[in-house]
């Protein structure tokens, strides 16, 4: 009985300790990103090296899911704003059955955004490394993030930590989105791993050859 007391006893300094790290990460991540996020209007005089649109899923025959969409739609407008002239796609290609990147730069173009200003990060497969491969690869740390509200807490917190200390966040939401109620759950979570990550230190999947944003964007085409 007192092995079980014990061990019942250790599972719930450990169940404590758990939840204590997850509301000071949540806590801190939401204190540290706040004063960064801002709505389109208010924007509209800032300037970024680029433009970064974080990917999202995108259907089987190519159209962007809701929250993509709307995160390309206030891309295109910040574009159209002056806020840049320069836009990252970045998403999920890592496999040649799924492609984000490809999909996203498609939609901007319809959109009438110039192809050569739309440049892929194949190998953004979380808000961590696309806002790592941000600086690392295209060599930018001025940078309009753009992304619904919720998760923008988090890019921004990376940004920070990473020594992107004037990037920005620009929050895209138009509507309710199906499902949130478990993203925002998931959030908290997340919040917890990236806060662990950016304090630990940790690269990439992929890295690469740095990239010119002044170039053509046809570079990073595949």
């Amino acid at each position: 009985m007192r092995v079980l007391a014990a061990f019942v006893s250790w599972l719930l300094v450990a169940f404590l300790a758990c939840v204590a790290l997850i509301y000071a990460a949540d806590s801190k991540v939401v204190q540290v990103s706040e004063p960064h996020i801002f709505t389109q209007n208010e924007v509209s005089q800032k300037r970024a090296e680029a433009i970064v649109v974080l990917g999202a899923k995108v259907h089987a025959d190519g159209r962007p899911s809701l929250m993509l969409k709307d995160r390309l739609d206030a891309a295109a407008n910040l574009y159209e704003q002056g806020v840049s002239d320069r836009i990252i796609c970045s998403g999920d290609h890592g496999q040649t059955s799924y492609d984000e990147t490809g999909n996203m730069k498609a939609y901007l173009i319809a959109q009438g955004i110039p192809a050569d200003h739309i440049f892929e990060d194949h190998a953004g497969f979380s808000t961590y490394e696309t806002v790592y491969r941000a600086d690392a690869i295209f060599g930018a740390q001025k940078l309009a993030y753009v992304s619904q509200e919720y998760h923008l807490f988090r890019t921004l917190y990376v940004a920070q930590m990473l020594g992107q200390t004037q990037s920005f966040g620009v929050i895209c939401d138009t509507r309710l989105y199906e499902g949130q109620s478990y993203r925002d759950a998931r959030e908290v979570v997340a919040r917890t791993k990236d806060f662990l990550q950016v304090k630990f230190g940790g690269t990439p999947t992929y890295l690469g050859d740095p990239i010119d944003l002044r170039g053509s964007g046809s570079q990073t085409d595949d």
